[in-house]
């Protein structure tokens, strides 16, 4: 009998944001990503585009935290990357930590490096995909030649 509750092999995105890339923090990022086990499957340092943003958080259009959001992810390089391994999207989230750094846990990357702003929605160095929905939907907006 096979369980069939075991997780999946499945591709996220994880981005860092341009707060964490200023702060020379990719490198712990993909360090962290590597120790548990996930495997790097595309790598790049990016300029966003307005249009890839706007693609990007499509869903958030019409919010109040849109256009600041927009505007600091257009503040400066990110590092995408798709991870790749078994449960990765789940997995990579609670490596992130809660969304509001101030709240997020210690041993996360937003518990560890994290910075308390006000503006955690947007400045709280990562962004990592939370459905394979999702994943598929923007890896092909920020690696269109894997998407």
């Amino acid at each position: 009998m096979t369980d069939t509750t075991a997780a999946q092999t499945e591709r996220s995105l994880v981005l860092v944001k341009p707060d964490g890339y200023r702060r020379g923090l990719s490198g712990e990022v993909l360090r962290r990503i590597e120790a548990k086990g996930y495997t790097l499957v595309a790598l790049a340092v990016v300029e966003p585009s307005r249009g890839q943003l706007e693609e990007h958080y499509a869903e958030h259009q019409g919010k109040p935290f849109y256009e600041p959001l927009l505007e600091f992810m257009s503040s400066g390089p990110v590092t995408a990357a798709i991870i790749e391994g078994q449960g990765c999207i789940p997995g990579f989230r609670s490596l992130a930590g809660a969304t509001d750094p101030t709240a997020a846990a210690p041993g996360t990357i937003r518990g560890d490096h994290g910075r308390d702003w006000g503006l955690a929605v947007q400045q709280n160095i990562v962004h990592g995909s939370d459905s394979p929905e999702s994943a598929a939907r923007e890896i092909a907006i920020w690696f269109p030649a894997q998407g």
